[in-house]
Formats: C-alpha cells, structure tokens, sequence
C-alpha cells in the first residue's frame, strides 16, 4: 500500500494523526500562532517541561515529544526559516523541516502525520514557493523511501491556501508519473 498525501482545512491541534507538526522556533518555545495553539491544547506545562528538556533544535532539523493532551500521541518539532527573499538557503532548510520529520516517522515507526504549512505564517515564506517546496519534499522522501508508509496530511484553515496546495500537489504528481 502507498503513502497518501492529502490537504485538508481544519485545525491541526484537532488532527486525528498520530503525529502533528510545530512549527517551532530554535529554543523550542512557546510561540504563536500554530505553535502557540499546539503548547494550550496539548498541555502548556507538559509540553514546555519536555521542550525545555531538549532544549535547541537547528532550524532544518527536527525533534519529538509525547502529544500529552493532544489526540495525536506524538509532536515533531520543526524550526523552518525566516524568509528573507530566497536567497539565504531558505529553501534547502525548509526542504530539510519536512524530510527530517518524515525520517523520525520512520524511526518511531509512525503511520500519520499531520503538518502546517511551515514558514508561511510570521515567518513570511510566500504560500506558493512554501506549498512547492513541502509538497516537492514529501514527493522525493516516498520516492527515495518506498518501502515506508506514512499518510500525510496538511492542515491549513484557508480555503484558497489548501486550494492552492492541491493544484500544486496535481503538478507535482503529474510530473512525478512523466
């Protein structure tokens, strides 16, 4: 059976997934937005206590704790970069977000998992360039990986955003079977 990738408008912090992604800051604070919602559902204490813990996480990278009041069982914590006009490296690190929480996935031998869209919120990545690189970096980790099956899903709660990561998910795919 092969992976799944699906976009859906809904609320992250109520995902059914195994596993969710924050979109986090190096210090692995609480913060806004998606990070600041997914610290109140989960647990605001717990969930800083096991941040506090691990203490750092390179922007690119990505680390894990239990999802405490959460449905999902586990947090992958991802800092994505700040764009700052695409030529910094923003991309590769962006790239590397999805890749790295996929790979610890596997590692924790997890089937689900829910993402934001990283980076396109305060961070200020453009929504097509940070739809094309997360939907391009979920593509190459199942290609590389075949053997592995996880559903993905992208929580957005905008419709024209999750209408956007479709039509770019269809290019992707059209391209991936040519």
């Amino acid at each position: 059976m092969k992976s799944t990738v699906k976009i859906s408008i809904e609320d992250i912090t109520l995902s059914d997934c195994q596993c969710i992604v924050n979109a986090a800051n190096e210090n692995l604070l609480p913060g806004g937005g998606v990070c600041g919602a997914i610290f109140r559902r989960a647990g605001y204490d717990q969930l800083d206590r096991a941040c506090r813990k691990i203490g750092f996480c390179e922007t690119g990278r990505a680390v894990i704790t239990p999802g405490f009041n959460l449905k999902s069982q586990y947090i992958i914590h991802t800092p994505g970069p700040v764009w700052r006009g695409g030529n910094s490296g923003e991309r590769d690190l962006l790239y590397s977000c999805y890749k790295s929480a996929l790979a610890l996935c596997v590692e924790n031998d997890i089937n689900s998992i829910s993402f934001p869209l990283i980076s396109s919120g305060i961070f200020g990545y453009p929504l097509r360039e940070a739809w094309q690189t997360a939907l391009l970096s979920v593509t190459d980790f199942f290609c590389e990986n075949p053997q592995h099956k996880i559903d993905v899903k992208f929580c957005v709660l905008e419709k024209s955003v999750a209408d956007l990561g479709r039509s770019i998910l269809e290019e992707i795919q059209k391209n991936t079977l040519q």
